[in-house]
Formats: structure tokens, C-alpha cells, sequence
């Protein structure tokens, strides 16, 4: 009797591992799907592949799938009204610097 209960116990943790394994290499789907990520079936299809490569692709693919977030998207920024003040402020700032100077009477190539 305890033959058959230590092979119902195998059989249990073989498939509980099997399947463990299989919802691991979800994990980076799920976070791409709750994210709604534009390359889910990429990544996806990528978890599937990395089965059968020993888990090679799976760090990447949980990178890439918590890259992207709905609310800023890749994290770069789509207006440019931030540049155009820094540049505005480059600007003043040169023309500062510029006003300060004294002009040169030759060209620095004839002094040398």
C-alpha cells in the first residue's frame, strides 16, 4: 500500500513542477498583459522558446515585459516643451556670457 501512496506522491510532484514551471515562464506575459504592452504575443511566443533553451531568454523577456507601463509608455518623453526652455535658458545664458566678454581687436591667429 505504501508502494502505490509513494508513487501517487511522485506522480504529484512531477506534475505540480511541470506545471510550476510553465506558469514561471508566464510570468513575464501576465506582467506585459496587465500592462498592456504592444509586443505581448512577442513575448509570449519569446517564454515558450526559452523553455527549450535551458531559461536563457527568460531574465530578458521579464526586462522587457517591465519596460513598459501604460502611463508613460517606454519613459520617454513625447513633448518637447522641456527642451525648448532649456534651450531658450542656453540661449540667454550665451548671449550673458557673450555681452561680458571684451571684444578682441585682432584675431586670435595673428596673435600667434
Amino acid at each position: 500500500m505504501l508502494d502505490y501512496f509513494a508513487l501517487g506522491v511522485l506522480f504529484f510532484v512531477v506534475i505540480v513542477l511541470f506545471y510550476g514551471i510553465i506558469v514561471l515562464h508566464d510570468i513575464p506575459y501576465e506582467i506585459s498583459k496587465r500592462r498592456n504592452h504592444p509586443h505581448q504575443d512577442a513575448i509570449h511566443a519569446a517564454g515558450w522558446v526559452s523553455l527549450f533553451t535551458l531559461h536563457a531568454l527568460w531574465p530578458f523577456l521579464w526586462i522587457w515585459a517591465m519596460l513598459y507601463r501604460p502611463d508613460r509608455g517606454w519613459g520617454f518623453s513625447t513633448t518637447h516643451a522641456g527642451l525648448e526652455q532649456q534651450l531658450a535658458d542656453m540661449r540667454q545664458r550665451l548671449e550673458h556670457l557673450e555681452g561680458r566678454a571684451a571684444p578682441r581687436s585682432r584675431p586670435l591667429a595673428e596673435e600667434a
